[in-house]
């Protein structure tokens, strides 16, 4: 959730973004323990808490106060699937940013499914920083209108954002899917949603700009 290094003086900067990573995988482990659209509910408040009050949000300082919750689709059923993983062929990449600089990563697998647009194949990338982390960005056609330009975010391991898994396959809830920092402070340099990750139909579930 959280797509750039600490900000401000140390040690306090570090500190708080630890305890942003902290309460992030929180969130997700009490998203996890919930029945799916209760689970989404309480992602959502819990989101909305952490943007308004906390060192490390994206929300700009002087906007807090007129902050009143990132906008989102209603919930949709039919978009959270269990994705089918499938081997990958390709080198690593540098994911470009928003900004200055690129975060490498290596492609390991392709998570395939149905959504109500059509059929989903993204791929599935390990982070080669932060200690590793499994990290799915893509891109879709309500990108540059309803949605940012540059994708959003369903999986980022390494800050905690993980839906889970289900047998052999991963558990992918596009209601779950978030801007990058970026979008809200341009100060941020984050991870785009590279190519291989395009989708050419809406997905309309997850945060939207408006």
């Amino acid at each position: 959730m959280n797509d750039d290094v600490a900000r401000g003086h140390e040690p306090r900067a570090t500190l708080a973004l630890w305890d942003y990573r902290r309460r992030v995988a929180e969130l997700y482990a009490t998203v996890r323990s919930l029945p799916p659209e209760p689970g989404w509910r309480t992602w959502r408040s819990g989101r909305d808490a952490i943007f308004a009050t906390h060192p490390q949000s994206a929300i700009p300082l002087d906007e807090r106060n007129a902050f009143d919750g990132l906008p989102c689709f209603d919930y949709d059923p039919a978009l959270r699937v269990v994705a089918a993983v499938g081997p990958v062929d390709g080198p690593g990449i540098a994911l470009p940013h928003s900004g200055d600089g690129s975060t490498p990563a290596r492609p390991f697998g392709t998570a395939t499914c149905d959504l109500p647009g059509g059929t989903a194949v993204l791929t599935l990338y390990w982070l080669e920083q932060y200690g590793g982390g499994v990290f799915l960005p893509f891109r879709d056609a309500t990108n540059g209108a309803e949605t940012y330009g540059g994708g959003r975010y369903l999986l980022d391991t390494a800050k905690g954002a993980d839906l889970g898994a289900a047998g052999d396959g991963v558990v992918l809830d596009f209601n779950f899917a978030y801007h990058p920092s970026c979008v809200h402070d341009p100060s941020w340099s984050c991870p785009l949603s590279p190519a291989a990750n395009r989708l050419g139909f809406e997905v309309r579930g997850g945060e939207r700009l408006a």
